[in-house]
């Protein structure tokens, strides 16, 4: 009887254990706070949004108070996305992420070694055709290669001074995230 017992209470901690491991492994995919959705509430896709400052109620969690932010959600369905920006003269960042939230591909003016930011983010077939026929207008354009169909684009200006805020603004306002077809 014991080991009848003792037998039930094991299959009953084993059950319990593959339960946990399976909602521990589970909870990050299957998450209610959703990337894709919460920059939905922004604006449109195919458009950069500014995101409210510190202290705004709706802003968006984790994000670097130093920096002003812009956020576009794109789908490569129609075509590339081509991403253009002119910021001011200060640190600025551009960051790709999947549609997950996950970091897949950055650059800032540092590493870029220019003042301007023209990105183009296709898929693997796109990639391809770009190859095989490269346009004239894309000589000096950095091309991604994008694993997937949606991402979210991350434009960040430091705030280096607050005289700059004028400029910062107008330079994000200004940024472009765009559906740029090929043919």
């Amino acid at each position: 009887m014991i080991g009848k017992l003792a037998m039930w209470l094991a299959g009953v901690a084993m059950m319990a254990g593959i339960v946990h491991i399976a909602t521990v492994f589970g909870v990050p995919r299957y998450a209610v706070n959703d990337p894709w959705e919460e920059i939905a509430r922004f604006g449109p896709d195919g458009a950069f949004s500014i995101l409210p400052p510190i202290g705004a109620e709706g802003r968006l969690p984790g994000l670097d108070p130093a920096m002003a932010q812009a956020t576009c959600r794109f789908v490569l369905d129609k075509g590339p996305i081509r991403i253009k920006a002119t910021p001011p003269d200060v640190y600025w960042s551009l960051s790709l992420y999947d549609r997950r939230g996950l970091h897949v591909w950055g650059f800032d003016n540092r590493g870029a070694g220019q003042k301007a930011a023209d990105v183009l983010v296709a898929d693997e077939v796109q990639v391809a055709q770009l190859r095989e026929n490269p346009p004239e207008e894309f000589e000096d354009v950095v091309i991604v290669d994008w694993k997937g169909r949606e991402g979210i684009a991350l434009f960040q200006i430091f705030r280096q001074q607050p005289s700059m805020e004028a400029e910062i603004g107008k330079a994000l306002k200004d940024a472009e995230c765009r559906s740029a077809p090929l043919g």
